[in-house]
């Protein structure tokens, strides 16, 4: 015997016993012997770290990491040995039907472990491991495989044509199913044909899965600064048995694994067969710029004035400084109120504009202020769909789309208006629920029964109705309320299902004379920076800010909560009719939570104020008044800037007008919800 393999062996036992594995390991073999079944293959995972094994014999951790197939069989051999030794399976006849799968904690942070199908050539040929990670695309329903099994010679003179265990096929990483079970094997001792012996076959699950690199969402961003240029290709990854629905849709991952070549007919596919699945979870900045500190440190005598100059000043390389005050508010409320949490507080914007140009690019160049902004390209699907596999197994792939890809970020859809009515149903139903349910039919895809797969739809929508384009499409309403907008066009549940509706300052006809400077600058002059505060407050700065503003994690203070309860109970006695009953939906007291949370977020503070929930309940307000004319506590047009913001005088100015908005609250409560106490010492 080899000096080297027999101590490669030795340290081999050593490993398994000091981490654990040994005593796993036998506790495995326990359950095989208790089914006193025989199989053609035992299978065992052995969870290996390569820094221990490194350390205790450098040759062994380097042949784990280069030959992991060839380093399995040295396991294969010491299990072999441990089970013989101990007794622990009575069934086990041969070495060869004991499969070993080896799983490493982790690979050496190196380039060479690093797989990138970007990067070319592209090695599948070497057969170790390799480091990965990507986006689930796509996803298979979980088939079954042949894990291994057991072949009698068909000469019946033939040793081999006994009952034992001599001929054995078993499933090697990359392998198609006709690699371990087929019909023209020969025996090797008398090369006559080989029967599989059907009774001994054991079967696993798989599951066949697409990921592309991250970097596919900067490429599906409607707008971004990052002029590089990039190659992106999908990958196929292969799940098997325990790691069978590991993974969900949608979701970006790190997964170790050994690459292959898989063919199907004339067509070959770059795969990777997957070890072991990591879910990735980039930590967000730890730090705002020093600009922010200090524009915070000069504001801070208010709740309310660090977030109007914040959206003041906001997204100036689109719009200049000073308008669209209260949408660039509210986009930057819902870009801190994203998150991949299940039941997170999503904030869903529909505008109503004539300025579709200028909206469109101010929405645009938000999204790219998340990792996961995606503009809705029209001539894809919003929410998944199902297609037959391309690998030619003939089973469903569940294909993601733009508000899956979009998780725990914005999906931005564009005109609501240009959506046929089937797409807005699917929509309000998503909006309402935060899934989105996939029917596979059985018999088009191989399955015995139909089946229905729910996908989680966490991520907030944003989208725009041309008010202009509507207004032709239908015939106006007369009986409208005071301060109601015609929406009509939409169904009324799905523009309850946004949070916020919101109307936009500058109509068309008579744009404000600072955003046609802008306009016209930037055209002939697409990279000047135009106002001091771009080169302040950069695109990078509200980059960190939000990405770092959004992970704060808030509680609402009992102040807060009891100003939010008193106006949505007050709201609810105060809109409604005799037929509908309230027209205050039931999501509205949601909203206004998220609302409240986002703006303390926004404030970078860590508990809600009252301060906090009198925007939310002006915006929520304003946005009712929208859908179904103002109610008794009567709210300006544009409550939350009612008038332009130029100095420190107009700061102070808002400041006294949100304190009257916050009493005539604190009236409004007392007048039409009496049960609930509120503080209303202003001292």
């Amino acid at each position: 015997m080899d000096p080297e393999m027999q101590k490669m062996r030795e340290v081999v036992l050593v490993y398994l016993d000091r981490s654990g594995g040994l005593q796993k390991f036998v506790h495995d073999c326990k359950k095989y012997n208790d089914s006193k079944q025989s199989y053609a293959v035992y299978r065992f995972i052995i969870s290996i770290n390569p820094s221990d094994i490194a350390e205790l014999d450098a040759t062994l951790g380097n042949y784990i990491l280069h030959n992991p197939l060839q380093a399995a069989q040295i396991f294969q051999s010491v299990c072999f040995v441990a089970v013989k030794t101990l007794s622990l399976i009575e069934q086990l006849q041969t070495e060869a039907q004991i499969s070993i799968l080896l799983k490493p904690t982790h690979l050496p942070p190196l380039p060479s472990y690093v797989l990138r199908l970007s990067a070319y050539p592209f090695d599948y040929t070497s057969q170790r491991f390799y480091m990965s990670e990507g986006i689930v695309i796509a996803m298979g329903t979980v088939t079954k495989y042949t894990q291994g099994a057991r072949f009698l010679c068909t000469e019946e003179s033939c040793p081999f044509s006994e009952g034992r265990f001599r001929c054995i096929r078993v499933h090697c990483p990359g392998a198609t199913e006709s690699a371990t079970v087929r019909t023209d094997f020969v025996c090797s001792l008398c090369s006559s044909p080989l029967q599989e012996d059907m009774k001994f076959r054991v079967l696993g699950d798989k599951q066949i899965v697409e990921m592309i690199d991250a970097k596919i969402l900067n490429a599906l961003k409607g707008y971004s600064s990052d002029k590089s240029h990039f190659r992106i290709q999908a990958f196929t990854v292969f799940l098997r048995d325990e790691l069978a629905n590991k993974m969900t849709i949608g979701n970006h991952y790190r997964i170790i694994g050994i690459p292959a070549c898989v063919q199907n007919g004339l067509q070959a596919t770059a795969c990777i067969e997957v070890n072991s699945v990591q879910l990735y979870k980039p930590n967000g900045p730890s730090f705002v710029s020093e600009n922010f500190k200090y524009l915070l440190s000069l504001t801070s005598s208010s709740c309310w004035r660090f977030t109007a100059v914040l959206a003041n000043i906001f997204a100036s390389q689109v719009v200049p400084p000073g308008t669209y005050n209260t949408l660039k508010l509210a986009i930057l409320l819902s870009l801190v109120q994203t998150c991949e949490k299940e039941n997170a507080d999503y904030l869903d914007l529909l505008i109503v504009t004539s300025d579709t140009l200028v909206v469109d690019r101010l929405l645009n160049y938000s999204l790219c202020l998340l990792p996961r902004g995606i503009r809705h390209p029209p001539s894809s699907e919003i929410f998944p769909s199902v297609s037959k596999d391309k690998h030619g197994t003939g089973s469903a792939s569940i294909q993601a789309c733009s508000a899956v890809l979009a998780k725990g970020g914005i999906c931005y859809i564009g005109d609501l208006s240009s959506y046929k009515k089937d797409k807005l149903e699917l929509l309000q139903s998503v909006l309402e629920s935060r899934t989105t349910t996939v029917f596979i039919p059985g018999k088009k895809y191989g399955e015995e029964a139909d089946q229905q797969v729910t996908v989680s739809v966490q991520t907030n929508f944003w989208s725009f109705v041309d008010v202009d384009s509507s207004s032709k499409k239908h015939i106006q309403k007369e009986n409208f309320l005071i301060g109601q907008m015609d929406v009509n066009l939409l169904p009324a549940n799905l523009v309850d299902g946004f949070g916020l509706l919101i109307y936009n300052e500058f109509p068309s006809c008579r744009l404000s004379s600072p955003v046609v400077h802008h306009i016209l600058k930037k055209a002939i002059n697409p990279e000047a920076m135009l106002y001091k505060v771009s080169k302040q407050f950069r695109t990078q700065d509200y980059e960190e800010f939000i990405l770092f503003a959004r992970n704060l994690h808030v509680e609402l203070s009992s102040e807060a909560e009891s100003l939010i309860q008193g106006y949505y109970l007050a709201s609810r006695r105060v809109r409604r009719d005799s037929i509908h009953g309230s027209t205050l939906s039931a999501s509205a007291l949601k909203i206004l939570i998220s609302l409240s949370k986002a703006h303390a977020k926004l404030s970078l503070r860590q508990t809600v104020l009252e301060e906090d929930a009198v925007i939310a309940v002006l915006l929520l307000e304003s946005s009712l008044t929208l859908k179904h004319g103002t109610s008794a506590l009567c709210v300006a047009p544009n409550p939350v800037f009612p008038f332009d913001l130029s100095d420190e005088n107009s700061l102070q100015q808002r400041d006294i007008y949100l304190m009257q908005c916050h009493h005539q609250l604190l009236k409004f409560i007392a007048a039409y919800s009496p049960g609930i106490h509120i503080n209303t010492n202003e001292g």
